[in-house]
């Protein structure tokens, strides 16, 4: 299907309709359908869903779940093939997100081997799912993501793993020469739903969004043709269990500033900069039984580490141990690089030097 198609089912799909104006029906007199909606809604000082269901607001997020491509979900449906459905079903898809009855898809597990061993699960929700939950997280991140802590760089916009490592690598140049660094385990599939939902809503009074989120993280996992119930975790392949991770973990963030501790996150790495090794070890204790009681999440004993940054990895990067600290690729990082170019130039007579 040629772009211009594309877009113009999108046009025609998503209409004129805006947060504050709807078309008249004939049989509602001068009251407008979005007025009507207003004074049915469950929250109505907190209209969330309308800006969901704004056309810029769907054109945006169609355009970033195009971008990201990715495959699809267990409908089969395609990015492609989404406008052609849009054009016929987005208004009853809105009706649904508008009366706060709309039912996510389970998603579709795929296990993507790590390269370090293990595999990496994640949940893909169809392409639809996908939009909709965009549209939810851009409407979401423009309220919250200023509100965040400084200290919190991943997946948020204006803010890198390269300005996380920079950051690392000052508080090492300031005389900060040990490191905590907190591995969480499965930390993406052990998200408490209760107290997830509990943070959404102290910051969420519109109930349709509220009950949107609970649907998507309860939505369920196909695996082997079979659909199972999901009761934690926040499922990695959607786009938005990035927002609701870093939502998860502000509370982290909020005690180690209570606590002044220099530290860096980066999602779910997280590493806490002190001056001896007799502070990091009392850190490293006390924050990971907060991180158990209050979060209800699990430290990785096996891959956390209290040591010399020399000797730790921070978002594939290391540093040198001199008095002006340089960072370096980390060893690790190197291999995976080198194994990536032998995958790439298999058969072709390309030859990478193993040393």
């Amino acid at each position: 299907m040629s772009d211009k198609r594309q877009k113009d089912q999108l046009w025609l799909a998503f209409g004129e309709e805006t947060r504050s104006e709807a078309p008249q029906s004939p049989c509602e007199g001068s009251e407008t359908l979005a007025a009507k909606r207003i004074s049915e809604s469950p929250a109505n000082h907190e209209q969330l869903m309308e800006e969901v269901c704004e056309r810029d607001n769907c054109l945006q997020a169609y355009k970033r779940a195009r971008s990201n491509k990715g495959s699809p979900g267990i409908d089969g449906m395609t990015v492609e093939q989404l406008p052609g459905y849009l054009k016929e079903h987005w208004p009853a898809i809105r009706e649904q997100l508008l009366r706060g009855t709309y039912k996510p898809q389970p998603v579709k597990r795929v296990e993507i081997p790590k390269p370090d061993g293990g595999v990496l699960q994640l949940g893909i929700p169809t392409v639809l799912d996908r939009m909709v939950q965009q549209a939810v997280m851009q409407v979401l991140q423009s309220r919250w993501d200023a509100k965040f802590s400084e200290h919190s760089h991943g997946f948020r916009p204006g803010l890198s793993a390269h300005q996380a490592v920079a950051k690392a690598q000052k508080y090492i140049a300031e005389g900060r020469r040990w490191v905590v660094d907190l591995d969480l385990e499965k930390f993406f599939d052990r998200v408490n739903h209760n107290k997830l939902m509990a943070a959404i809503a102290h910051r969420v009074a519109d109930k349709r969004m509220l009950q949107l989120i609970r649907a998507f993280l309860t939505a369920g996992v196909m695996e082997n043709g079979l659909v199972g119930p999901v009761d934690e975790g926040t499922p990695q392949g959607g786009p938005l269990s990035p927002l609701l991770s870093n939502l998860v973990l502000d509370e982290l963030d909020r005690e180690l500033e209570r606590r002044k501790h220099c530290f860096v996150r980066y999602a779910d790495d997280c590493n806490i900069y002190v001056r001896s090794r007799r502070a990091g070890e009392r850190v490293k204790r006390s924050i990971t039984g907060f991180i158990t009681r209050r979060l209800k999440l699990k430290v990785n004993e096996a891959k956390s580490a209290m040591a010399r940054p020399v000797e730790r990895k921070f978002l594939g990067f290391s540093f040198t141990n001199a008095r002006d600290p340089k960072r370096r690729i980390a060893a690790k990082a190197i291999v995976r690089f080198k194994q990536k170019v032998r995958e790439l130039t298999a058969g072709l007579g390309g030859y990478v030097s193993s040393g």
